[in-house]
């Protein structure tokens, strides 16, 4: 099963990609209270103002692997390069894509507004970002849906989406999308991401209301892949959603619900999903990505959740990861990491195409020693050295004297 908007369609081995956000109603008028008015809780919530003193995302790349993104909306018009179509074939010949979930998404993360000042419409997080569409999912609505999720040569698009997207110039990926299974096609197209600097950012899924057991929902791929940002979705209060799925791969969360976007032809929409929570985040890694363009993925996640705000007791839980991003903050937390790197570089290193099992990966060798934690456990073990030899004396001393004892008194 595959939650995909409200709906919910049971597809041939879990291999479908669907839309992790569900579109609620349309709203076209374009009225500035309407539109940005609505959004206000969300440049609140993740201190964009703030945030744009430092960065609004110029020189940065965000590739949305959607259902495409409509590159004539007076909010996105000439941020939108229009990439591959890697469902091409799944629709009957002459039916243009709707472009509906890939339209809205892409307003979040790159939404440059319109009119006098850009202050009608929507914002996006990182308003001066570009974006590249990649279709990789169907919408519903559209006629080769079902072929598409059910058909063997679709089964790795987002592998392959991934890919392309990296090879185009990414700096981000987003991946507002969701899956039940993985596949080692993505796994790999995962590790060739992050082994050349792109930041992926996926939903975690909206199958929350539905338990595995009393700990955890079920997990969602791209999300739960290992070096991917799994986003996970708030309410109003900024509590867990509860369509957000709750499992260990969630590192942060963003709002989710009530979350205003455009649509093609000009629309204005406003939805709730993890997808939404995605599109949010995805924009404060560009944001990052656009003042610290050398910074390796590791650090652009360590840079999210340290700076976390709402952080759940004792740091972090299954619900909303390690808080809820800030983008404000997250920058600060940037800067502070911007002179590090955690990419491995040599003969060492990893093939990002080559699985780790097999001993593969070689022996690591120790570069940096805690040279104060050494000394102090190797003083644990001299004391416990001398102990051990003190108490030996001692039991030989007393061994002594009973041996002694007995002597005299058989004498």
């Amino acid at each position: 099963m595959l939650n995909l908007g409200s709906r919910r369609i049971m597809l041939r081995q879990g291999a479908a990609v669907a839309a992790a956000g569900m579109v609620l109603f349309t709203a076209a008028p374009a009225w500035a209270d309407d539109v940005r008015g609505g959004q206000q809780p969300v440049i609140k919530t993740l201190e964009l103002t703030q945030a744009w003193r430092t960065s609004k995302g110029r020189g940065v790349t965000v590739a949305v692997l959607d259902s495409g993104v409509d590159p004539r909306h007076r909010d996105l018009v000439r941020s939108v390069r229009v990439g591959k179509d890697f469902t091409a074939g799944a629709n009957p010949p002459g039916v243009a894509p709707l472009r509906l979930h890939g339209t809205y998404m892409a307003s979040l993360i790159a939404g440059h507004g319109h009119g006098p000042g850009g202050k009608l419409g929507i914002i996006g997080v990182a308003p001066e970002a570009d974006v590249l569409s990649v279709r990789v999912i169907l919408e519903d609505e559209e006629p080769g849906f079902r072929e598409f999720n059910s058909e063997e040569r679709f089964e790795n698009v987002v592998a392959r989406g991934i890919r392309y997207a990296v090879d185009e110039g990414a700096d981000v990926i987003n991946m507002s999308i969701s899956k039940e299974l993985a596949t080692r096609e993505e796994r790999a197209a995962i590790r060739y991401a992050i082994s050349k600097g792109v930041v992926l950012v996926a939903a975690a899924g909206n199958d929350g209301d539905r338990k595995v057991d009393a700990d955890y929902a079920p997990y969602s791929y791209p999300a739960a892949f290992p070096g991917v940002v799994s986003v996970g979705a708030t309410d109003r209060r900024l509590r867990r959603a509860t369509f957000s799925n709750w499992n260990s791969s969630v590192l942060v969360a963003a709002p989710g619900v009530d979350i205003m976007g455009a649509g093609p032809g000009d629309e204005y929409w406003v939805g709730r999903g993890t997808s939404q929570a995605t599109a949010l985040v995805s924009g404060v890694a560009a944001l990052i990505k656009s003042k610290y363009p050398d910074m390796s993925p590791p650090l652009v996640a360590r840079a999210l959740t340290a700076s976390a705000t709402d952080r759940p007791p004792g740091g972090y839980d299954i619900a909303t990861g390690f808080g809820i991003v800030n983008a404000a903050r997250a920058l600060l937390e940037a800067g502070k990491l911007a002179g590090y790197t955690e990419t491995a570089a040599g003969a060492q290193a990893q093939d990002p195409a080559s699985p780790l099992a097999g001993g593969q990966a070689g022996t690591i060798k120790v570069i940096d020693r805690d040279e104060k934690r050494v000394t102090v456990h190797a003083a644990i073990a001299a004391a416990a050295a001398v102990g051990a030899l003190a108490s030996l004396s001692v039991i030989f001393i007393l061994v002594r004297r009973v041996r002694r004892a007995h002597s005299s008194q058989g004498a």
